[in-house]
């Protein structure tokens, strides 16, 4: 999953999540989407922290000034 795009990321958790809102996936299947979901739930906030820092590294070195909280 790591190698996934944030935006193929989060594409294949919205059709998880899709899949868990209509109510038809048997319990068992619904608990390792709900763990897929998890996995790339994580990818995408890594994938989100990297563009933070890179876009905070940029600013930065063009002399601005940057304040990014971590909501962790």
């Amino acid at each position: 999953m790591q190698d996934l795009s944030f935006e193929e990321s989060l594409e294949k958790l919205e059709e998880i999540v899709n899949r868990l809102e209509n109510g038809d996936v048997p319990l068992d299947d619904a608990i390792d989407e709900f763990n897929n979901a998890m996995k790339l739930v994580k990818v995408c906030n890594e994938k989100l922290n990297v563009a933070e820092e890179s876009i905070a590294k940029i600013v930065k070195e063009n002399g601005e000034i940057v304040d990014f909280t971590h909501n962790e």
